[in-house]
């Protein structure tokens, strides 16, 4: 069974807090995820810009749904994409981070996993039976190969993306004048303005703006938990943020932070269904909030030994099925998860693994 981790979150007491929480769609699986509170103004102001409303090429509608799903009503999926780097000349970055939520307005819980970016998988445009690190998706196809990739992977519909340039989060974390974080361990990472500067972090509390925010979020190498530490990194800035834009000063700076957001966003929700859920979760509760997690082994291939996370089989069974069974599908057989199956076509990936060589998993 996967390991389930209880998420914390602190409720907001205060009357003034309650009358402006609204749901900021740009950052809604963010601010789910969270439980945090944003802005209405910041709603009004991006709908009026409405620059980040994306719809994807297959249309609302996800190609494992029989119709299109009824977020209000109905449970849902929501897939959130932080974007390591934008390539020139209109070339797609890789991914850095990809996380998943399913949630259930009815009984308002959710169920979380986060896909570690060198996963071993068959992109979903791949006819060849070959496997790649899973952030290779959005660098050949953007946000539709990668949502058709983790709906292969996972065995699930993805009916809602968030997709997030962390450059975007940098300037937003300045906008509202830095963030708290505590640091778990001293560690240095290269700065991303100037690659021959380092940044120095100590263990403890300690204020970072969004260049030394950014640069605490991608530091992974000296992570003893790697992905997972990172993970859990960039999940603890995300608080942070929310944290720091509940603040007086910055309510009354919504306009400015939300041309930051606007800039660097992209997502499906429409503003009427970001207000709709406000509405749902109002009283949700971190309680109800599970944390999946992944396990597998560390997998080195090839002449430059290029790393790879490979997915235990049989506890990514379990987590499909988990999502699966909270989405309010069937669960799936071991023989069919255990397949590889691609969920929308029936086509059966390759498993082979050719001039390859395993190491013991790094934890």
């Amino acid at each position: 069974m996967a390991q389930r981790v209880k998420v914390r979150v602190r409720k907001k007491k205060s009357k003034k807090k309650r009358m402006i929480k609204r749901i900021l769609v740009l950052f809604l699986l963010l601010i789910i995820c969270m439980g945090g509170f944003a802005v209405y103004k910041i709603v009004n102001t991006l709908q009026a810009a409405d620059k980040t409303y994306d719809e994807l090429n297959r249309g609302e509608k996800s190609n494992l749904r029989d119709a299109v799903i009824d977020i209000k009503k109905k449970p849902f999926s929501v897939l959130f994409v932080g974007i390591e780097d934008y390539a020139t000349k209109g070339d797609h970055g890789r991914s850095d981070s990809l996380i998943v939520a399913t949630i259930n307005p009815q009984d308002k819980t959710m169920k979380m996993v986060s896909i570690p970016r060198d996963t071993r998988v068959q992109l979903a445009s791949d006819t060849t039976g070959s496997k790649e690190k899973i952030n290779a998706a959005f660098a050949k196809g953007g946000k539709d190969e990668t949502i058709e990739t983790v709906e292969q992977f996972l065995h699930i519909p993805i009916d809602k993306y968030a997709t997030v340039d962390f450059d975007g989060f940098k300037d937003v974390i300045d906008e509202v004048g830095g963030i708290d974080i505590d640091v778990p361990f001293d560690f240095n990472e290269k700065s991303d303005v100037k690659k021959s500067k380092k940044i120095y972090f100590k263990k403890g509390n300690m204020h970072l703006n969004g260049e030394e925010a950014l640069a605490y979020a991608r530091m992974r190498k000296q992570d003893p938990r790697g992905d997972f530490g990172r993970n859990d990194r960039q999940k603890q800035i995300l608080r942070a943020m929310i944290d720091q834009m509940a603040k007086p000063n910055n309510i009354a700076n919504v306009d400015n932070i939300a041309k930051e957001v606007s800039d660097h966003i992209k997502t499906n929700f429409r503003i009427t269904e970001g207000l709709a859920l406000q509405q749902i979760y109002s009283g949700f509760k971190g309680d109800d909030t599970e944390t999946l997690s992944i396990k597998g082994t560390d997998l080195y291939l090839g002449p430059n030994r290029t790393y790879y996370f490979e997915p235990d089989t049989t506890n990514l069974a379990n987590v499909q099925n988990e999502l699966r069974t909270h989405l309010k599908l069937p669960a799936e057989s071991s023989t069919e998860t255990d397949s590889q199956t691609n969920p929308s076509s029936g086509e059966t990936g390759t498993n082979d693994t050719p001039n390859s060589s395993t190491s013991t998993p790094g934890q």
